[in-house]
């Protein structure tokens, strides 16, 4: 029996509120973190992640309070990401409720940090987060809320955290975020086909089909997606079951 795929909405944290943009620019409020948490748990959501857009680039700790809030209210894995450079801010974020953390720019800058918190709190628990943008027909990591250049090439980098520990990765194409195009599926194929982990896909959906590209064709475990869930365009009960009758097995 195949693995179940994962349909995953995703809570854009800043100033409590969950916002949205598109390329990561020009935010817009779409509610309450706990509300929406809670109202994907009932849609059947198979997890959630809530991520601290602005923690990296001002330089703070991800929001405990609103954290343990949201992971009172559910019963589902719940990832947390934004904010996360240390052992002590990756613990605090397990011990206020979350499932696992989502490290980005502090791997970046200390590849180290991934093996660390690996060993300590067990691969399982470490994502990954890897923004890519296309520069000279190469896909190119960018850090700090994706306003960073990087010369990181994305597969060698996801290669790179897989054989460091990490337990899952979730790529975002920045390219694609908001633009409800569909998912970069030459990105996530670059990285699917040289790891073994499971990856989230992330950027770009816009309807049913753009989800079952994204696993079938990007190869991916799970599909990740934001606004389309947070202003109702589509919920995750529509996901689910379009992917049921296209052959994906999903958890009901």
């Amino acid at each position: 029996m195949p693995l179940a795929k994962r349909v995953i909405p995703c809570l854009d944290v800043k100033g409590g509120r969950v916002v949205k943009g598109v390329n990561f620019e020009g935010l817009r409020d779409a509610g309450d973190p706990v509300e929406l948490s809670e109202r994907y748990r009932d849609e059947g959501a198979d997890e959630v992640v809530f991520l601290d857009i602005t923690a990296s680039l001002e330089k703070r700790a991800t929001m405990r309070s609103l954290v343990r809030s949201v992971a009172s209210s559910l019963d589902i894995p719940f990832t947390v990401g934004g904010g996360i450079r240390t052992m002590a801010d990756a613990r605090l974020a397990l011990v206020s409720g979350a499932d696992k953390v989502a490290v980005n720019t502090a791997a970046i800058e200390r590849p180290e940090l991934v093996s660390k918190l690996a060993d300590v709190f067990g691969s399982q628990c470490v994502v990954v987060a890897i923004d890519a943008k296309k520069v000279d027909g190469e896909y190119r990591v960018r850090s700090r809320s994706a306003t960073k250049a990087t010369p990181l090439v994305a597969a060698e980098w996801a290669k790179r955290v897989q054989d460091l520990g990490a337990g899952e990765l979730l790529v975002t194409s920045i390219d694609r975020d908001g633009t409800k195009t569909g998912y970069d599926i030459p990105l996530l194929r670059s990285i699917t086909s040289k790891v073994r982990i499971p990856v989230i896909a992330s950027g770009g959906a816009g309807t049913l089909r753009h989800f079952l590209e994204g696993l079938v064709d990007g190869g991916c475990d799970a599909a990740l997606a934001a606004s389309l869930f947070h202003y109702r365009e589509l919920t995750v009960g529509q996901v689910k079951d379009y992917l049921r009758a296209n052959g994906v097995v999903v958890r009901p």
